[in-house]
């Protein structure tokens, strides 16, 4: 297969000679906006990320597999896919752990007053605080029980809370107290305590936190979104934000934020700049899911 890999692969440099060997022919591109270094009708096969957002996909004519180092699928004409018979992966599982810790990192630093600790740190003020709460016996919902929901659902169970997941296709998994259909999310919004969002973006998703479901959430509730920006609506957020116990947020509707968002100033928010995915054994994780699906 003719194979173009971009520099969204970050190890995708040294894997070259590896991929050749398994008789792949292979050009490399640093930047997906660039121009394509060979022709559009050599590319029989891409690992990348956002490539088709600055090369339309109709401009492949000889394209059957697609390879994303993204776990989301919403920087890819999905329909185009389908009704061309292009296989497609995403890189499941790969970012799952970081992401899983980065949520429960979050809520811990609200949970402990941690803003509060640190700046009298700084201050070098020795000051009690009376007001801490306990992760252990609290109601988390994960909102998507895939690879990043499940290892979510692991930590937090850890911790000594009762996690209840919520999700398009319901199943029996040990990982949760029970999973949901996404048709019973109002109901369960009433009696959690944490909500952290790990359901991809589709029309189905977007906006899923409306007016409607802040209203559903306890004044003491903390949300999590380390999905997709889009999953909430932001003017919604902003608008409830101070009568609900915090936000931790790693993505939003426009990124980068910007300067002027009263999100920044929000003494209930943690803001990163879509971080949460980072972590040292990613690399090791994508190497094995791109050989083992060109395999």
């Amino acid at each position: 297969m003719n194979l173009l890999i971009t520099g969204a692969w970050n190890d995708g440099k040294n894997c070259i000679e590896k991929i050749k060997a398994m008789g792949h022919q292979v050009v490399f591109m640093q930047y997906e906006k660039d121009a394509l270094p060979c022709a559009y009708d050599w590319v029989e096969g891409v690992v990348c990320n956002g490539l088709f957002l600055s090369h339309p996909m109709e401009n492949f004519p000889n394209l059957r597999y697609i390879q994303l180092t993204s776990a989301g699928f919403d920087r890819v004409d999905m329909d185009y896919v389908k009704a061309h018979g292009i296989e497609i992966h995403n890189a499941r599982g790969v970012y799952s752990i970081p992401m899983a810790e980065f949520a429960l990192c979050g809520v811990l630093q609200l949970y402990k007053q941690a803003a509060f600790f640190r700046e009298n740190q700084r201050k070098h003020l020795w000051e009690k605080h009376r007001g801490l709460s306990e992760l252990s016996g609290k109601q988390v919902l994960i909102v998507g029980c895939g690879s990043v929901g499940n290892e979510c659902a692991k930590r937090f169970s850890v911790f000594g809370c009762r996690v209840i997941g919520v999700d398009l296709f319901p199943r029996e998994d040990s990982l949760y107290d029970r999973i949901l259909p996404l048709e019973q999310l109002d109901e369960a919004l009433k009696t959690t305590d944490v909500v952290v969002l790990t359901l991809p973006l589709t029309e189905q998703t977007k906006h899923l936190f409306n007016e409607e479901r802040f209203d559903s959430l306890k004044s003491s509730a903390v949300l999590v979104n380390i999905a997709r920006g889009a999953i909430v609506d932001t003017e919604v957020l902003l608008r409830h934000i101070d009568h609900i116990g915090g936000v931790v947020l790693d993505v939003f509707e426009g990124e980068p934020l910007t300067e002027t968002s009263f999100l920044w100033d929000k003494e209930n928010a943690i803001l990163t700049p879509h971080n949460s995915f980072v972590g040292e054994g990613n690399l090791e994780r994508l190497k094995k899911v791109v050989i083992a699906n060109l395999k």
